[in-house]
């Protein structure tokens, strides 16, 4: 077992920050924390312990991104080596813990998705399972989904992907108001998986009883449903008003605007998590890229669908989305950070181990310099290669 100490470090966790302070890894696991110089007696006693000195640079626990689907190039579609080298992207940029987001295909080629990715998550720690953002979604609302394989829910397709995903489909994206598609809330929800609204064009009142149902996250708030109006509230306000249920934004400074994520925080404290939704073209050059079977073109940044010119994915890293909502939106860092750290960890069920920098937790940290720009990745205990 192999033990580190960071120390005089801006700590994060928790929703506060707390000055000088250290964290002792042992192994894959945080051992203690504390603050001033308590560390140094560990290192005493034991020189086998490596030391990082933060010199004052922020430390946060690892990011963990529940909706992505790529990057450097590589989309999350296809296949496991294409997985691990867009964790390997993510990964440096502060993320060490990823739900593997899958956009919609078949159903019968989902399930060997899902299969593939429940066999990657036994070997690669960062896979914390699969999100599926389809098929069962609204076609008026279908964003970068291909709009001839949406559908609804059948019980068959329920069994067959929760068969196949073996106990590691961690969320699904449903629009509710589907024929059929309350009683999937309630199928989905009742094996263990977190329920996501999105892509629909449920009204107020159905997005509150999907959330009756078992629903306990809204998908990329504001993209891929209506927005909030002064007479019809919208899927928005029934997850603002829902205790318990998380809101998914991306903070990228063109899926929403920055004052409507400041609104969205104010609103729903402690329950918004901040995504990268993104797509291969993350980390990566401008140019033509596929997004499941759509094309896309990326262009300054921005992705948009080659036909309609639809936003499909972004190019965001989990790091920038942390920058921006400090700098742009105006949020204290403690709330930012809670926002991809402990946030998202709960919303698919892994409170009890991920999204805390405290004893007995996962020995994930990231360490930021004051412009919130990535110094050193943690993953299990183990320092990432920059």
């Amino acid at each position: 077992m192999t033990a580190h100490v960071i120390h005089s470090a801006r700590l994060v966790s928790d929703g506060h920050v707390v000055h000088n302070a250290w964290v002792r890894f042992d192994g894959g696991t945080i051992a203690a924390t504390g603050t001033g110089d308590e560390w140094r007696s560990a290192v005493v006693s034991d020189r086998t312990v490596s030391v990082t000195d933060a010199d004052g640079a922020w430390l946060t626990p690892g990011f963990v991104d529940i909706h992505g689907h790529g990057g450097a190039t590589a989309s999350y579609d296809d296949g496991p080596e294409s997985i691990r080298r867009a964790l390997d992207l993510h990964q440096r940029h502060g993320t060490t813990r990823a739900v593997i987001s899958l956009v919609t295909a078949p159903v019968d080629r989902l399930a060997e998705s899902v299969r593939a990715i429940a066999a990657l998550s036994r070997e690669d720690s960062r896979v914390l399972g699969s999100h599926l953002e389809g098929p069962f979604l609204d076609v008026g609302h279908k964003g970068a989904h291909e709009p001839s394989l949406l559908r609804s829910a059948t019980p068959e397709d329920i069994d067959l992907l929760l068969a196949a995903a073996d106990g590691t489909l961690r969320q699904i994206t449903i629009a509710p108001e589907l024929p059929g598609g309350l009683d999937a809330v309630r199928a989905f929800s009742s094996a263990g998986v977190a329920v996501a609204v999105g892509h629909t064009a449920a009204d107020y009142a159905q997005t509150m009883e999907a959330f009756a149902a078992g629903a306990s996250i809204l998908t990329h708030a504001y993209n891929g449903m209506d927005g909030v109006h002064h007479r019809a509230p919208g899927p928005v306000a029934a997850a603002t008003r829902t205790a318990g249920v998380t809101l998914e934004i991306i903070n990228d400074g063109v899926h929403v605007h920055p004052e409507v994520v400041r609104m969205l925080f104010a609103a729903a404290p402690g329950r918004v998590a901040l995504i990268t939704d993104a797509m291969a073209a993350a980390g990566a050059e401008d140019g033509d890229y596929l997004l499941g079977s759509l094309a896309v073109q990326v262009r300054d940044g921005v992705a948009r669908l080659a036909e309609g010119g639809s936003i499909a994915g972004s190019t965001l890293t989990l790091d920038d989305a942390l920058r921006r909502a400090v700098q742009e939106v105006g949020l204290p860092v403690e709330d930012a950070v809670r926002a991809l750290t402990e946030t998202p960890a709960a919303a698919v069920g892994r409170s009890d181990d991920l999204g805390r920098l405290a004893p007995g937790y996962a020995a994930d940290a990231v360490l930021l310099d004051g412009d919130f720009r990535v110094l050193q990745v943690f993953t299990d205990g183990d320092p990432v290669a920059r």
